[in-house]
């Protein structure tokens, strides 16, 4: 059986070794591109960062590539955001005032509070009941900023680290994950997956 290609975006800003070696071992064939026209045409496509919002978001507008993002959500095609990612989806975010986002997510990214920043290691994600592509269960994280309410028109998955904030949202093809499916195990993998339409594989 041939193995689906993923367009991984390469922002200059991600560890794209880890997530292109997570989605192989979730039988996916991974490319990486800063082309707008490939970012267009490509069947999955996965949308990681690693960073600061500000610079991440020049470099998407830099290559053209925040226009291409736009166009392909708003045509619901295969989409996964991952960290940063989800962050670039939102109008803003307190890591980077002035600095505007993809404003494909009416909810601003405020910085954690409550606990210890960044929160970085393993917790509980808890999914929301008609998810079809989110579940419950331990996940990774590596973040010190995050959206603290659902936006409209979204299923979200919330996490608990001082207070609640939301760990992953769902919205048609579109997923988006502040936590880091490529270093979440064999759930990180199986969310790949279903995320990305590979349809007749073995469980991870």
């Amino acid at each position: 059986m041939s193995r689906p290609e993923v367009l991984v975006v390469r922002t200059g800003l991600a560890n794209l070794a880890a997530v292109r070696a997570g989605l192989e071992r979730a039988g996916f064939r991974a490319r990486t591109s800063a082309s707008p026209r490939a970012l267009e045409r490509a069947a999955r496509v996965v949308l990681p960062g690693v960073g600061a919002f500000g610079p991440a978001m020049a470099e998407l507008v830099r290559h053209g590539l925040d226009e291409s993002l736009r166009a392909r959500i708003a045509a619901d095609r295969p989409t996964l955001a991952i960290c940063l990612g989800l962050q670039l989806l939102c109008a803003r975010s307190a890591e980077s005032p002035g600095v505007a986002g993809l404003g494909l997510v009416r909810a601003p990214v405020l910085r954690l509070g409550g606990a210890r920043v960044p929160h970085l290691g393993w917790n509980r994600l808890e999914a929301p009941p008609g998810a079809r592509v989110l579940t419950s269960g331990l996940v990774y994280y590596a973040n010190s900023y995050a959206l603290r309410r659902a936006p409209r028109g979204f299923l979200a998955a919330w996490t608990e680290h001082g207070q609640p904030f939301v760990g992953a949202l769902e919205r048609g093809n579109l997923v988006a994950c502040q936590f880091h499916p490529e270093l979440s195990g064999t759930h990180g993998c199986a969310l790949f997956r279903r995320a990305l339409g590979a349809r007749g594989r073995a469980p991870c």
